[in-house]
């Protein structure tokens, strides 16, 4: 599924405005065994969500300061999700650029936590089903990605994890040239 969200476009209804981006880079985190996996401590309040429905949206808070979005992956039971890393702005640029207090337009949605920041997403939309526009956060179809635009590499921000986890190459990265359309 990490791959497969390459294209996509993330979309986000704010008041009359809709504001999204086309996803171009993702993380796949796989069940309890996977040590950079949130579920490596089994089943807890904040990981609830990802033993459910695929589709939901994952979204949880760190650093004391950060909201960062997934997508629930696997199947009921089985927790996986992927992590939405960069997407490139296409509605909304306007928001998206007063939500990111005037940085540069290449520093508005290139880490999850700048994108829950120019998207508005918080905790309040954990759960929500991400094929379903009437919670104002969804997932659609956008534009293919050819198998030679995509690379691959090891997750980031994980460095205390053990081998092999640390090292398996879960992050997917997409080449595309994508102009917004306001």
């Amino acid at each position: 599924m990490a791959r497969d969200l390459l294209g996509m476009q993330l979309v986000r209804q704010i008041g009359k405005e809709r504001v999204s981006g086309i996803i171009t880079e993702t993380e796949a985190y796989r069940g309890e065994d996977d040590l950079a996996c949130h579920a490596r401590h089994g089943k807890t309040p904040r990981t609830e969500v990802m033993y459910g429905e695929a589709g939901r949206a994952y979204i949880y808070f760190t650093y004391g300061m950060h909201w960062l979005l997934n997508v629930v992956t696997g199947d009921e039971g089985f927790p996986a999700a992927v992590l939405i890393r960069i997407i490139k702005p296409v509605e909304g640029t306007r928001l998206i650029a007063s939500n990111r207090g005037g940085r540069p337009a290449q520093e508005w949605c290139n880490g999850p936590a700048k994108i829950c920041q120019a998207l508005m997403i918080t905790g309040t939309m954990n759960g929500v089903d991400l094929t379903r526009k009437d919670a104002g956060l969804w997932i659609e179809e956008a534009q293919a990605i050819p198998d030679s635009f995509v690379s691959t590499g090891k997750r980031v921000g994980i460095e205390s994890v053990p081998e092999p986890w640390k090292s398996i190459p879960w992050r997917f990265n997409a080449i595309l040239n994508v102009s917004n359309r306001d």
